[in-house]
């Protein structure tokens, strides 16, 4: 490895080529990425004697490490860390410009989920002909559109305390205001379990901690003898 005389810290060339960040973003995608490789991209330079990413590093932790107040900034207040001028922080404001037009424009495809039958209709396709129950959260925003929904585990809701680390590390990764809780009976029979009850409990109580609320819980079944195929704890009152 080639060290900077000056510096004695590496410059991102002399790093082997599937280190480096735009290389890597070009083969797997920029989801493998950090966020100070991503800003290191942007940047494409550093000041003399040190590295891209040393820099991206160093702007991200002037800002609290947080890209939030990273995208709010001024373009005085991104001067303020060396090796940022006027042309790296035009840059770094038109990159986020793109990206809050780019969100405000998916934005208005997003779905809207606010009935417990809207939350089951999404999920129906998603659970056919699944013979174990899975788990899933519905994401929602501020206005109840749909950010995105996922799956946290196979298995029975059997492990509040485990399943709520990852329930709501999803809804803290994607901004969600709030969350419905779904999963199905394979069964048919969508009645709820006392162990589906006592552990959506569970889950509502860390939502109203973390400031993340769960609204509902749906739980999917099959349609048998013309029965509602799917059980909403909101409506059930059990979920406020």
């Amino acid at each position: 490895m080639n060290f900077d005389e000056t510096s004695k810290s590496y410059l991102i060339s002399s790093l082997p080529s599937h280190e480096r960040p735009r290389e890597r973003l070009l083969e797997s995608g920029p989801e493998v990425l950090k966020d100070a490789e991503l800003l290191a991209i942007v940047l494409r330079t550093g000041p003399t004697g040190k590295s891209t990413l040393d820099l991206a590093r160093e702007l991200l932790q002037h800002f609290d490490n947080s890209l939030l107040l990273l995208a709010q900034a001024s373009p005085a207040e991104l001067e303020q860390v060396h090796g940022i001028g006027p042309a790296k922080a035009a840059d770094l404001k038109a990159t986020f410009a793109l990206a809050e037009r780019l969100a405000k424009y998916r934005q208005g495809d997003k779905p809207k989920i606010t009935t417990p039958e809207q939350a089951a209709g999404h999920m129906r396709e998603k659970f056919r002909q699944k013979r174990q129950e899975e788990i899933w959260v519905i994401l929602l925003d501020a206005r109840n559109q749909l950010i995105r929904s996922e799956m946290i585990t196979i298995g029975l809701l059997d492990r509040s305390q485990a399943h709520a680390r990852e329930i709501f590390r999803a809804a803290i990764q994607y901004s969600a205001a709030k969350l419905i809780l779904a999963h199905n009976h394979p069964s048919g029979d969508p009645t709820p379990s006392p162990n589906d009850i006592s552990s959506t409990r569970d889950l509502v109580k860390t939502g109203e901690i973390i400031g993340i609320p769960v609204i509902d819980h749906v739980v999917v079944g099959l349609p048998q003898d013309g029965r509602c195929d799917y059980y909403s704890f909101r409506e059930h009152e059990l979920v406020d």
